[in-house]
């Protein structure tokens, strides 16, 4: 009752201000950020950065743009992001708590009906995710007619928003593959768990909604679940009769394969960039694969044409040989819990350490760390665990570490995410680093949950 009370009052709202619309011209985006996580929100258009807008003391931002171009992107707020559809003569104003980030966020104002319905899509879909897994087990008939029952409802959903709008051609698109994606995604991953032996016409019949997809649209090139949607469909085309994904996926062969089938199946310039950057940090942050990385770099150098997406895949290649052992831990900017700003190297005290990560809006996942902290500590007393926030500390923080006993001498928390988590080549909470005691890396990309990280502990 919610969602349709704050969807019609949006359309309200876009209704009195239609007297108007002449009279304005560009893009306004504003919003509050409740609770926050950083003190910044930033824009991104496809993968490049827009702009990023401080809050001020009322933890509101809001920015007005005379030539942005209409379509899709990305409003971040460290470590979340959502989907934005800006067009011109949009007025949008969008209120996020960010301790319960997709959950909370509500958007008013000119263009909010499409916003709103996006991200309603969104969260509708999450939360059917787990159900869905559970039906990979289903014979296909079966799964079919689950997954087709599903799209019709969303469907129907689309048909009454687009009727109470009227959404431009771009609007429609965006909001249309934002349901009909996400399904056409989960018939893919359902043919790569369990479709690799299927015959002929059982493919025919099970992948006929293919021929309804358009695989060149670069008006979609950076909307996530068209974006999934090409990964796995380009997946499997790449998969061998006889192969199970799951056991070649993570393999540079497998994803040098990806690429010819993108090269093959794939067009419109834009796409065709952003889907092979994809394959390529999936393969370059499968670190087991480091001594390969050279032979798929020289393949991906020839389906690439964008020279920036080739230097910002190199990069990633050269952060990750610095992250190797027996190097200096790369060093950075941390806060500690006085709210100063100190050297990474000063971690440096002789001791053997693990360096541990988490998040401020992750409070669960922090307290089963903490847990297995002490597990840990208790099993390595020589070893030092260091607790790394990667937002900078607030007083909620102070409160929280303070009743759980935390000594503070052993928290500290990232100044800059986006430098020091390229620095770290932190890409997961999960991941651990760990140190000998003279500050050299023994494991760069530990994962603190994993049964062979202790073994790297035993040999400390």
């Amino acid at each position: 009752m919610k969602k349709e009370l704050i969807f019609f009052l949006s359309y309200l709202l876009l209704l009195g201000c239609q007297p108007r619309e002449k009279e304005r011209s560009g893009i306004f985006l504003g919003g509050q950020i409740v609770n926050p996580s950083s003190r910044d929100v930033t824009l991104y258009e496809g993968s490049q950065e827009v702009d990023m807008i401080s809050l001020d003391e009322n933890l509101r931002f809001e920015r007005k743009y005379d030539s942005l171009p209409n379509g899709i992107y990305k409003l971040e707020h460290l470590p979340e992001y959502q989907t934005l559809l800006l067009e011109e003569k949009d007025s949008l104003w969008v209120r996020i708590n960010a301790a319960d980030f997709d959950e909370s966020i509500v958007f008013s104002g000119v263009g909010a009906s499409k916003n709103n319905f996006l991200i309603e899509l969104f969260l509708k879909q999450e939360n059917e995710s787990a159900y869905l897994s559970s039906k990979y087990s289903s014979d296909k008939e079966t799964f079919k007619h689950l997954i087709d029952s599903l799209l019709i409802q969303k469907k129907e959903l689309w048909i009454q928003m687009d009727s109470l709008n009227n959404l431009s051609p771009i609007a429609q698109k965006v909001t249309q593959a934002a349901y009909i994606y996400p399904y056409a995604n989960i018939r893919e991953r359902y043919a790569l768990l369990r479709g690799s032996q299927w015959n002929q016409k059982e493919d025919s019949l099970f992948f006929s909604y293919r021929k309804f997809l358009n695989y060149g649209d670069n008006d979609l090139a950076f909307f996530d679940p068209y974006v999934n949607y090409i990964l796995n469909f380009i997946s499997h085309k790449a998969l061998s009769p006889d192969e199970a994904y799951f056991k070649v996926k993570q393999t540079t062969e497998f994803n040098i394969r990806r690429l010819e089938v993108l090269d093959k199946e794939i067009s419109g310039k834009l796409l065709r960039n952003n889907v092979a950057r994809a394959i390529a940090f999936e393969e370059i942050l499968t670190f087991e694969n480091h001594r390969e990385h050279e032979l798929f770099l020289q393949f991906y150098a020839t389906v690439n044409t964008s020279p920036s997406y080739l230097a910002e895949v190199l990069a990633l290649h050269n952060d990750i040989n610095k992250m190797e052992p027996n190097k200096p831990l790369p060093k950075i900017k941390l806060q500690n819990a006085k709210r100063e700003t100190v050297g990474s190297e000063t971690l440096s005290d002789g001791s053997p350490k693990v360096l541990y990560f988490w998040s401020q809006t992750q409070m669960n996942h922090y307290r089963n760390t903490l847990d297995r902290v002490e597990r840990l500590q208790e099993k390595y007393p020589d070893i030092r665990f260091v607790g790394i926030c990667i937002q900078p500390f607030n007083a909620l923080v102070d409160q929280i570490q303070k009743m759980m006993e935390i000594n503070p001498e052993d928290q500290f928390a990232l100044i800059d995410f986006e430098k020091a988590s390229k620095a770290w080549v932190l890409t997961l909470l999960n991941k651990s680093i760990i140190l000998n005691n003279k500050g050299l890396i023994v494991e760069g990309f530990g994962n603190f949950y994993d049964m062979e990280f202790e073994r790297v502990l035993e040999g400390l």
